[in-house]
């Protein structure tokens, strides 16, 4: 045994090149964890110590008063609710949406399916910047008396789900249409000489097949919605219906921000982020591996 051990080590020497690959991986962890960090280090540091005595300086008080502080001063538990209120409904229409169109060009050939697709994953990359004027003159003429608080479909919940749908739809169709591309077609033909309809094939046996690619996109929806500021700023006038991300407005006076605070609240607010995450791991990783080995 220690022969054979004795001949591994000599194989597989240690070479500079091994030790210069770890150092700098090691490395840029830090320097991606440095701003965390920092953020960290700031928000459990009372803003009159590191005004007195510098951000570089050792600390002498660590304590959450800073969480505690953003947390009651931004009322974040309101602009939680709003983010709920948006993401959750987003992300489900999005998947449902999308599942669908990728069903029917992905498990049916007719001529104009690959163009369906194209046009889908289009929507993915003309820049937001460029429609915005249209959309927000569509956005206040179009009235919905009755189901929106203003009446219109601007500065509503509703105008943010949809464009949230309309905007990441094109890419969960793009994904999952090449996920049940690789799902084999005699489910489809067994199912239809069976005697299966078309809503019962999507439902019953190629939706549940596809739970993997589903749950990596639903993580990668709920982070992408939840961030999501700039549609937030540009489609809702009124504070009391903004998302999480405009909360943190609330911790800057108008003549004085305490950074401290507003570092508190940053890292509050990536919480629920992590959260979903961490739930749904396994499935986010297995989701991204599908179909690396095929072939």
């Amino acid at each position: 045994m220690s022969t054979v051990s004795a001949l591994t080590k000599q194989r597989n020497p240690i070479r500079p090149a091994r030790v210069l690959l770890h150092v700098f991986l090691a490395g840029a962890a830090l320097a991606w964890l440095a701003p965390l960090l920092w953020a960290v280090f700031s928000a459990m540091r009372p803003y009159s110590e590191t005004s007195a005595r510098g951000y570089l300086s050792w600390p002498h008080t660590l304590n959450f008063d800073n969480f505690k502080n953003a947390f009651t001063q931004s009322d974040m538990t309101h602009y939680f609710t709003n983010t709920l209120i948006i993401a959750v409904p987003a992300v489900l229409l999005t998947l449902f949406l999308s599942s669908m169109v990728a069903f029917y060009v992905s498990r049916f050939d007719f001529r104009v399916n690959l163009a369906l697709l194209l046009v889908f994953t289009a929507g993915n990359l003309l820049p937001q910047q460029v429609i915005i004027t249209p959309l927000y003159r569509l956005y206040l003429l179009t009235n919905l008396p009755g189901i929106t608080q203003s009446g219109k479909l601007y500065d509503s919940a509703l105008g943010l789900v949809l464009i949230h749908v309309a905007f990441q739809s094109g890419f969960c169709a793009f994904v999952l249409s090449n996920y049940m591309r690789s799902l084999p077609h005699e489910l489809t033909e067994a199912a239809l000489v069976d005697g299966a309809s078309v809503w019962r094939l999507y439902w019953q046996i190629t939706l549940p097949l596809c739970r993997p690619a589903m749950a990596a996109l639903a993580t990668l929806l709920s982070i992408w919605i939840y961030n999501d500021f700039f549609w937030a700023l540009v489609l809702i006038s009124t504070g009391q219906n903004m998302p999480i991300t405009s909360a943190l407005n609330n911790l800057s006076g108008q003549y004085f921000t305490d950074p401290n605070l507003v570092a508190a609240g940053s890292l509050l607010t990536a919480i629920p982020t992590l959260i979903v995450y961490f739930v749904l791991q396994k499935q986010f990783v297995s989701g991204l591996t599908l179909g690396s080995a095929k072939g």
